[in-house]
């Protein structure tokens, strides 16, 4: 537990750095900004598979009972966590979290202005939910609470970066998924990142679920979903 607790703290504090402007600023001049976002994307991968790893080592503490239910919300939660975090990094957004740059917002931010958090904390909710156990609690909880606790940070650090253009930029978008659309402030349209989101998302998701799940983690979704 104690390695676990310890691979979490990295991660999250890792993660930390982005909102951090003047860490980042002064990576970023130093290393060159396609340097910074390679090894910090790099970095990233390497304490996330630190992460779990020292989490499947974890005893299992069960906390709930399973049901084939609760691994159906991962199979619609996951996939769609996924879409909103590749479509928001690969998409300019001023507002929030982003690995372009660019003044004019991608169509992701139609959706919601900070569809990388959201995206991440959906994918951890969704897996949370089918994992009842302690060390889940933690790992899944924990990212959520991060990603979501992240938000008021990102707004206010957009608001002072941007000044007067915040509030334009803002009034056609929400922090709440589809609050925007649904109060006909903006519309939904299609970009080359979404495409590229869509793409890699059901990718990833039939890879996953043609083995690639079971054999990284020794868990089958759709065993799961049809066990009970």
């Amino acid at each position: 537990m104690a390695e676990f607790l310890l691979a979490l703290f990295v991660f999250l504090l890792l993660h930390s750095i982005p909102a951090m402007p003047a860490i980042r600023e002064r990576l970023i001049a130093r290393l060159g900004r396609a340097t910074y976002f390679s090894l910090y994307s790099l970095v990233s991968i390497l304490v996330l598979g630190w992460v779990f790893y020292s989490a499947l080592n974890v005893d299992y503490i069960p906390l709930w009972d399973p049901a084939a239910w609760q691994a159906w919300v991962t199979l619609i939660a996951a996939p769609t966590g996924v879409f909103l975090v590749v479509a928001g990094l690969f998409s300019v957004n001023p507002l929030s979290a982003s690995i372009r740059q660019g003044a004019m917002p991608g169509a992701i931010v139609a959706i919601t202005r900070h569809p990388v958090l959201w995206g991440f904390a959906i994918w951890a909710l969704g897996h949370l939910v089918a994992n009842g156990d302690l060390r889940s609690l933690i790992l899944f909880g924990g990212f959520a609470l991060f990603a979501l606790a992240s938000i008021p940070m990102l707004e206010k650090r957009a608001r002072r970066r941007l000044g007067e253009k915040w509030s334009r930029e803002a009034a056609a978008t929400s922090i709440v998924p589809f609050a925007a659309v649904l109060s006909g402030r903006t519309r939904i349209r299609g970009d080359r990142p979404l495409a590229f989101a869509a793409v890699a998302t059901a990718a990833l998701t039939l890879w996953l679920l043609a083995g690639g799940h079971a054999a990284l983690f020794y868990a089958d979704p759709l065993l799961l979903a049809t066990a009970f």
